[in-house]
């Protein structure tokens, strides 16, 4: 598929929900679409060993800081959004404005086009309804959270979200990608992309590394949604971003304690239900997790002693708004938690334990921090202009890396909207180049 002419009239480098919902739009437009893919697209079958060779392969999907907290990403077709936790946080409004975008147009289309819910009460696990029961007689505003699942497709007792659905409940952007596929876009998975093409200094299109060869992709528009990590290390390798990158993560760390009087806990749909202070910066939900995920943090905070008590022990996460800093080299990633940090998480794990202990739970502990949402590398206002446009003609980046403020909440709606957004914008854009050829 190597080529030395515009076959293509746009590349997206990436298909995460913010690369996916460009791709899908442009597509539905009649562009002519490549999706380059670092990751498979095998079917999601809801494993262990398959989320963990897509999120836990060090240096690829897992990175350890410095202070051994964890920080991972998903490299597949559809990128993170095939394991997390379906939460559907609109956008801040506020923040987009002050950068002149609205995003209200596209919240509208996706809300009107996706599932987007809070969760039945049938699907509302036990462990989730004793911990909204034990937050609100701490007096906390605890209310169901909209998430991204098809209830009729959804499985009481089921602990799969995590691993990746395989029964079609929860969303995830692979559905955007095969969308555009059926508008005639084409995709080319386990494609590492190296770099950004510049011809007369505008992108032309990209270098990737495909089945070991070096490949090139010539388009008129090329499109960066490789991640929070992915896309600030093709725009350094390509030339076109120096000096130190920080970023966010939006650390979390889960607070554990066990319970009498549960039937049938450890397998439920987790993050059904939670509160979110915007001014402290603090998020708390519930968070059952599958069993050898739950295993992993007792053994890491030293809790042998509740290595068994799995289908006992309630879990909160608690999940921080951080400070952008640390650096994303070429082979690595590092970020320490900054004094305000530790004081949001010192506060958060406080409320965390009042919950539990109104819920009846002992053996209260908290795990060390980890985190799943690199961005702000890329931001709008500083690298990118409203549009999402590089100062390099042609290039634009849409994915967490360009969420312009620490952050703190689930990104997925936010990239979806804003991937919503540039996509009808290339498609004028696309349009505009077709009709004056020479533009």
């Amino acid at each position: 598929m190597s080529s030395n002419s515009p076959s293509f009239d746009a590349i997206v480098a990436g298909t995460g929900p913010g690369g996916a919902s460009v791709a899908r739009e442009l597509a539905r437009a009649g562009a002519r679409v490549l999706m380059v893919e670092a990751g498979g697209a095998a079917p999601l079958a809801g494993t262990l060993a398959q989320m963990a060779g897509m999120a836990a392969v060090p240096g690829k999907g897992a990175f350890l800081h410095r202070d051994l907290s964890l920080l991972v990403r998903a490299l597949t077709t559809g990128g993170t959004s095939t394991i997390n936790f379906a939460t559907a946080a609109p956008p801040p409004a506020a923040m987009f404005a002050r950068h002149g975008i609205d995003l209200a147009p596209a919240l509208a289309a996706w809300r009107a086009e996706l599932p987007m819910a809070p969760l039945p009460d049938d699907l509302v696990g036990p462990m989730a309804a004793r911990i909204a029961a034990g937050a609100r007689a701490q007096g906390l505003a605890w209310r169901k959270l909209d998430k991204m699942i098809r209830p009729a497709a959804c499985r009481t007792g089921c602990w799969r979200c995590v691993y990746g659905c395989p029964f079609g409940a929860k969303w995830s952007a692979r559905e955007l990608v095969d969308d555009a596929c059926r508008h005639v876009a084409r995709l080319v998975t386990d494609a590492h992309v190296t770099r950004v093409l510049v011809d007369d200094d505008r992108a032309v299109g990209v270098e990737a590394k495909v089945g070991g060869r070096m490949e090139t992709f010539r388009a008129g528009l090329v499109v960066l949604a490789a991640g929070g990590i992915g896309s600030p290390r093709i725009l350094r390798t390509s030339g076109l971003l120096a000096g130190p990158v920080p970023f966010f993560s939006d650390p979390v760390v889960a607070v554990m304690g066990t319970v009498d009087g549960i039937e049938g806990g450890g397998a439920e749909v987790p993050m059904a239900a939670g509160h979110y202070d915007p001014e402290a910066g603090i998020s708390l939900a519930d968070l059952t997790l599958p069993r050898p995920m739950y295993q992993a943090f007792a053994a890491q905070a030293g809790r042998v002693d509740r290595l068994l008590a799995h289908d006992r022990t309630l879990t909160i996460m608690v999940k921080i708004r951080d400070e952008i800093k640390g650096n994303v080299g070429p082979r690595w990633v590092d970020k320490t938690l900054a004094p305000g940090d530790r004081r949001r998480f010192d506060a958060g794990i406080a409320q965390a334990r009042g919950i539990l202990e109104a819920a009846g739970a002992r053996h209260i502990f908290a795990s060390h921090h980890f985190a799943a949402h690199p961005g702000g590398t890329v931001r709008i206002g500083q690298a990118l202009d409203a549009d999402l446009a590089t100062a390099t003609p042609g290039l634009y980046v849409c994915d967490a890396s360009v969420i312009p403020e620490p952050w703190g909440l689930p990104p997925t709606l936010t990239l979806l909207c804003l991937g919503w957004r540039l996509g009808r914008h290339l498609a004028r854009v696309s349009a505009s180049r077709a009709a004056s050829p020479s533009a």
